[in-house]
């Protein structure tokens, strides 16, 4: 069996990686495809004595195939999660994986031949969807050491980031190509199947089992862990989680924001076309570039919320919370009010928003996994549920508001309402928010000593 020394946990990270952002790609590809696929006249059909195409769907058909994902991933949360606590990650999530890529490949056929089978593949994406934030929180409890936290958390939550630069920019080429839309599925599809079976190869769930590391790594991973922490099979104490102020402010930050964040890799390509007049290969590069803005930030977020130590966890938690969650909020609120001519200046407004969007890591993330210690994992997947409501409120707050797309005035509402809400929601974590490890995590108060301020190191 191969040798990795010392550095094994982080090719472990990498993997998992690039195995969220197929999962996620393969759910997303359809936002981008609804504008190329609404113009492909291959196939018609004769609807009020005019010929369209059977692939432009009206606006109530596109809600409907929005929330199949979000119905699948609803569903999947639950059992996922439990699958994942009980049995790890490796199996649930290599077959949440071959799921995801395998009803990806047949939704050219399905979005041809029958919408109700195109609903039915959407909800299997769904369902592979939900094992995501379960597999992050098992993976960053196992795997990283408490020291490297925010940095693991960081690169994991890319996902998202990373799954709508590729598939946008790399669907607006193919759309535009001799090809056609539908080799953006089939390329997705098959990627994902490589991608796979790297992670049947190379995961471990517990790196105590691992013969491909160092001691020296192992101790590193395992530093300040309490034994209840490595225990791999305790109890889990759900009611005290859910009855936890500081989880449950965690979870309404959680959901507002991610609400804002579907609502961007959602509805930014229709935005930007629609509304701010872009073409459909720029909208796809822009789209590109507002979310991988987000990317480098992130992990420069959580290398400073991980190596700074001249202020306290908490004022760091609550400082990267109110730029994330607060801050961005407000600035979210005025996108709408921006008038259409200045797309360039509502394109660098998006671009802001994200970008602040991307100090979650040192915020309510963090303060889920300093908080819920060993049982980070089942905040973290709850905050996958908030991203299954956020499936939800995100196209029903546009479906509300909404009924014309190019009219930026219907879309004010829409940006001032999830904004405010975003700003109030971080009002909370100013009180509630602690780095401190929960009484029902078996820290015993005395062995617990928060990190010290170092001057010197600012």
């Amino acid at each position: 069996m191969p040798y990795f020394g010392n550095s094994y946990r982080y090719l472990i990270l990498f993997v998992a990686f690039f195995c969220l952002v197929s999962v996620c790609s393969n759910y997303i590809i359809i936002n981008f495809t609804f504008i190329c696929m609404s113009e492909d006249t291959s196939e018609t059909v004769l609807v009020n004595d005019t010929l369209k195409s059977i692939y432009d769907y009206d606006p109530e058909q596109k809600k409907y195939i929005m929330w199949a994902v979000g119905t699948g991933t609803v569903i999947g949360t639950l059992p996922t999660n439990w699958l994942v606590v009980n049995y790890g990650a490796k199996w649930p999530f290599l077959i949440a994986g071959l799921v995801s890529a395998g009803s990806t490949i047949m939704i050219p056929f399905a979005a041809k031949n029958s919408y109700f089978l195109l609903l039915f593949l959407r909800f299997l994406q769904g369902l592979a969807y939900s094992t995501d934030f379960a597999a992050i929180g098992i993976i960053t409890v196992r795997w990283a050491p408490l020291r490297e936290v925010a940095s693991f958390i960081a690169l994991l939550t890319c996902f998202t980031g990373v799954s709508s630069m590729i598939t946008n920019s790399a669907t607006g080429l193919i759309c535009e190509s001799s090809f056609g839309w539908q080799y953006s599925y089939y390329i997705h599809g098959f990627a994902g199947l490589i991608i796979f079976a790297l992670w049947a190869g190379v995961y471990v769930d517990d790196p105590q089992e691992s013969k491909r590391i160092s001691k020296r790594e192992l101790s590193r991973i395992n530093k300040n862990k309490s034994a209840a922490h490595l225990e791999s099979k305790a109890e889990i104490p759900y009611l005290k989680i859910f009855k936890s102020p500081v989880i449950l402010v965690v979870w309404i930050n959680a959901f507002f924001e991610m609400t804002a964040v579907i609502f961007f890799v959602t509805y930014m390509p229709v935005y930007l076309r629609e509304v701010l007049k872009f073409p459909v290969t720029t909208t796809g590069f822009y789209v590109a570039v507002i979310l991988g803005m987000n990317i480098p930030l992130r992990l420069v977020a959580a290398a400073f919320s991980d190596s700074i130590t001249c202020i306290s966890e908490k004022l760091k938690i609550r400082i990267f919370n109110t730029l994330s969650v607060g801050i961005s909020g407000l600035a979210l609120a005025c996108i709408g009010f921006i008038p259409a001519e200045e797309n360039l200046l509502s394109f660098a407004c998006i671009t802001t928003v994200m970008m602040f969007v991307a100090l979650n890591v040192g915020g309510f993330y963090k303060c889920a996994a300093l908080h819920a210690r060993q049982f980070a994992h089942i905040v973290i997947a709850a905050i996958q549920f908030t991203k299954c409501l956020a499936l939800f409120s995100a196209p029903s707050l546009v479906a509300f508001f909404v009924k014309t797309e190019p009219s930026r005035e219907e879309w004010i509402p829409v940006f001032l309402s999830l904004g405010l809400a975003m700003f109030v929601a971080n009002l909370g974590s100013l009180y509630y928010f602690t780095d401190k490890p929960a009484e029902w995590t078996g820290f015993e108060k005395e062995t617990y000593t928060e990190v010290p301020v170092d001057e010197g190191k600012c």
